[in-house]
């Protein structure tokens, strides 16, 4: 008898165990993020809560935007449309806590990539969308010409970023005193600065030149040449799933390889019927790269023909045919004197 009760318990207990797995399998998110956003039909996409040139809505309520783009790119990569996606507004304070609670697929807004977030957080960075650096926005009339010029300077910053830590660090380094006054949101940061509750407003340089364009008269103020820190910018994902991490940080490289091959929006058809090797793979015509990341064989396609390349993302939303009008500096190709360098699809 008690064989039996034994055996029939081992039954039981493996049943328990395949029925529970099987629950688990069922899960989306547990079928990986790709499956997760196919099954729900959308791309949750984390971004600011208005950044001009970055991740801001336009006139007609359109996100737009470097980091938009990028999401966009994913959205054609997976459902051959770059409207379907879902953009969700972030503050600095809860951004990572939305990645990691699972609200949002990814994060593409402007996010510094260091250490401390790669390893603490439960989060990777896929790339570098933006190279930049923090700087300092200050009124013309103050007549200051340079950010060693600081010393007993009241600095209104945004709290839960790295520009807290770096100010602490350059007027400690530089031996200048300083107040720093803390606000939770760039708006209310950008008020305060506006409103003269401080003398300074620090940020990273490409926000400056986003936030800038909001005061009253842009033209009274002005960037000071110093750049104190590198803030490497990217799409960071949550630890854990490869394939997903593989399709947002390929996106990225897509984008930009297709700058370095002057394959464009207009003309990406085009280029697809290109003899030469290196175009060949990249457009699925040789070889499945595509369906290796878990995509079609048109995902370079899809991605070009939804934002364009890099340099056109680039020069649309924050370069030369932007208000911004910032110049590509770090962010040009690596042949070109920039950084920006994507491994080869290959």
């Amino acid at each position: 008898m008690k064989r039996v009760s034994l055996a029939l318990i081992s039954i039981v207990s493996a049943f328990a165990v395949q029925s529970a797995l099987a629950q688990t399998q069922d899960k989306p998110k547990d079928r990986g993020t790709l499956q997760g956003v196919k099954d729900r039909g959308t791309l949750s996409c984390g971004v600011s809560q208005g950044l001009p040139g970055f991740s801001a809505p336009d006139d007609k309520g359109n996100w737009i935007g470097l980091d938009v783009d990028v999401c966009r790119a994913l959205a054609a990569a997976i459902f051959n449309d770059p409207s379907k996606v879902k953009f969700v507004p972030l503050s600095a304070k809860d951004r990572f806590t939305a990645l990691q609670s699972g609200e949002i697929d990814v994060l593409s807004r402007n996010s510094t990539w260091t250490l401390s977030r790669d390893t603490s957080l439960g989060l990777n960075y896929t790339g570098i969308s933006y190279y930049d650096g923090q700087g300092f926005m200050i009124r013309k009339s103050l007549k200051v010409n340079s950010a060693l010029e600081l010393n007993g300077a009241s600095i209104c910053v945004q709290t839960g970023t790295t520009n807290e830590q770096n100010t602490s660090d350059y007027f400690k380094g530089n031996n200048m005193k300083y107040e720093l006054i803390a606000f939770g949101t760039a708006d209310e940061t950008l008020k305060a600065y506006e409103s003269g509750r401080c003398d300074v407003f620090t940020s990273d340089v490409s926000q400056l030149y986003a936030e800038r364009l909001k005061v009253a008269a842009p033209n009274d103020h002005a960037v000071l040449p110093e750049v104190i820190s590198k803030e490497p910018l990217g799409p960071v994902v949550r630890h854990g799933d490869d394939q997903w991490f593989d399709i947002v940080k390929w996106t990225l490289f897509a984008m930009i390889n297709a700058e370095e091959y002057a394959i464009t929006q207009k003309n990406v058809d085009e280029m697809a019927k290109s003899s030469k090797p290196e175009l060949k793979r990249m457009f699925g015509t040789d070889g499945n790269l595509g369906e290796q990341l878990g995509l079609t064989k048109d995902w370079v396609t899809r991605i070009i023909k939804a934002t364009g390349n890099y340099g056109e993302s680039f020069d649309r939303h924050v370069g030369a045919g932007s208000k911004l009008g910032i110049a590509r500096g770090l962010n040009k190709l690596w042949n070109q004197g920039g950084l920006q360098y994507a491994p080869p699809i290959r």
